[in-house]
């Protein structure tokens, strides 16, 4: 007998990781339907997206820009919803199986709650819900019962590499960083970086929050939070190594010294396919690593200095409580900042540690307390920007 095919809900579906997770459910099309899609402002793409897969349901988050859009072309049988209701009402349908939650950055909080309030399997791109997060969200899965497989290429990494051992026999988790494009620049240099230098990722095809991300290392200090809260890990548990290949996505030391890494091209379909197949693996579009002509991988330990965003990431880890949220929204705030040419590359880093210092700190918040400090961080961050 066919196994059953899976109802994938895929939020931001016209992002990278959408556009990846389309890639794999079109390959693997006996085994996955994507019934569900959904954009905020790319609402052209959103509905050619719609007219190729034809979904049961598409999700129009601005409901302003979707009552100015015309829908004409929308192919019959999909229904159109508006609004963060209408993200609600797609990720709880009893007709959805696995929601992809990959919008990106704190927006992408409320479709994963809902999604895991409802049970759901989430196969989570979404770093920044278990960022501002994590108790709350890893206890939600819990009382639940719904299971949260991660998509970022190394918490993939490290959820295969994991399946080698018994959790207690963990004795580290070390996450690969690619360095970004300016691991070797002196710290004078990266005062002077520019949008166009940062943008530009020597081996990842990204979006611009997260490719600016990777150029100051925040990533990694979001992956950091994201491995703490996901794993259940104490941060002295977690390790930052530079790969710059990034072929090896990450690895799990056990006492006895085994390390087990998790190797593979540097391209999202595998990890995203991993999370919508598991247990299973299955036959899929991802590159294959090709041993014939060699393959050279490097590892060297991160500069603190030159990239400070990483010890950040493991003030908040120890920390917990509402220095995530801060962190987060403080860097979003910053991002953007400095694409739209009112924050240097190096100020980003320097404010989000500034509004960190300086916000009132709650060891056990709850979601609508982190949401208002969300709020209060990005203020913080706008008076940078308009000093």
């Amino acid at each position: 007998m066919s196994p059953p095919v899976r109802n994938i809900a895929i939020l931001g579906s016209t992002g990278s990781i959408g556009r990846n997770t389309l890639d794999v459910v079109g390959c693997c099309s006996d085994r996955l339907r994507a019934v569900g899609l959904t954009a905020n402002s790319r609402l052209r793409q959103l509905c050619d997206q719609a007219k190729a897969v034809r979904p049961r349901w598409i999700v129009a988050t601005d409901a302003a820009a979707a009552d100015r859009f015309d829908w004409s072309g929308l192919p019959p049988g999909t229904d159109l919803l508006h609004g963060p209701e209408g993200l609600e009402r797609l990720v709880t349908d009893e007709g959805v199986d696995t929601v992809v939650a990959a919008i990106v950055g704190s927006a992408g909080l409320r479709g994963t709650w809902a999604a895991l309030e409802a049970g759901k399997t989430v196969a989570l791109a979404n770093k920044e819900t278990l960022v501002m997060a994590g108790p709350l969200v890893m206890e939600l899965a819990r009382t639940s019962g719904s299971q949260i497989l991660p998509v970022d290429s190394e918490h993939n990494a490290v959820f295969q590499a994991l399946q080698a051992g018994r959790r207690q026999d963990i004795q580290r988790v070390i996450l690969t960083a690619s360095g970004g494009p300016f691991r070797q620049l002196s710290r004078q240099d990266l005062a002077n970086v520019t949008v166009d230098d940062a943008l530009a990722h020597p081996t990842w095809d990204m979006g611009p929050k997260i490719t600016v991300d990777s150029a100051t290392m925040m990533n990694k200090a979001l992956e950091i939070i994201e491995a703490r809260w996901l794993f259940d890990l104490r941060p002295d548990q977690i390790a930052v190594v530079v790969h710059p290949q990034s072929v090896v996505h990450s690895m799990v030391e056990f006492v006895d010294g085994s390390v087990v890494a998790q190797m593979s091209p540097p391209d999202m379909k595998l990890p995203i396919q991993y999370a919508l197949s598991y247990p299973n693996r299955w036959t899929g579009p991802s590159e294959k690593l090709d041993f014939s002509n060699g393959l050279d991988l490097t590892f060297e330990p991160p500069d603190y200095e030159r990239f400070p965003a990483i010890e950040l990431g493991f003030e908040v880890a120890r920390r917990g409580g509402t220095a995530g949220a801060v962190l987060n929204a403080a860097n979003e705030r910053a991002v953007e900042g400095f694409l739209t040419g009112k924050l240097r590359f190096t100020e980003i880093v320097t404010a989000c540690r500034s509004v960190l210092e300086t916000h009132p700190f709650e060891a056990r918040p709850t979601l609508d307390r982190l949401v208002e400090l969300d709020g209060w961080a990005r203020r913080e961050v706008d008076k940078w920007i308009c000093a």
